[in-house]
């Protein structure tokens, strides 16, 4: 697979579990000689296992939109800790008790961390200089509008 479509699956998972509302997301690359055997770990956290449940639901689905099924998925019944394996990236969704008992990111310490913005595509583009040796364009500032407060007849 290439690392840029890799890049934009991870990235696809990380924004399935913000929009489910998950906490502590954590996105660690795994070195090649360190025994992984996969790229990337997504971890995050859920409040409950309602929530757990439906944050591995929706990176299941919005991964499916395009065309990648999961390898595995582990843990679904009990809500407590679920894996699921993309082969090249595992998301681990986890109650706060779960993650806080198994700390992942001790365990592979060595792990680089990254931030979602790591993941996007770099562009190759030349960027246009702003605005070099030009005349400044300045406009007028915008007049502020205030709505009618309404009051309640007694």
């Amino acid at each position: 697979m290439k690392k840029n479509e890799l890049k934009q699956q991870v990235t696809a998972a990380i924004q399935a579990c913000l929009d489910k509302k998950a906490e502590e997301i954590s996105i660690l690359e795994m070195e090649k000689g360190s025994g992984a055997f996969t790229d990337y770990f997504v971890l995050c956290s859920g409040t409950n296992p309602r929530q757990v449940q439906a944050i591995a639901d929706e990176v299941e689905l919005r991964l499916k939109t395009t065309g990648v099924r999961p390898a595995h998925v582990e843990g679904y019944k009990q809500g407590e800790w679920i894996l699921v394996d993309y082969v090249d990236f595992v998301v681990h969704v986890f109650s706060e008790k779960a993650r806080k008992f198994y700390d992942l990111e001790r365990l592979w310490k060595t792990a680089k961390r990254l931030e979602p913005s790591d993941l996007a595509p770099k562009t190759k583009g030349k960027i246009a200089p702003k605005n070099k040796g030009k005349a400044k364009i300045r406009t007028a500032p915008r007049k502020r509008t205030v709505a009618p407060v309404r009051r309640k007849k007694a």
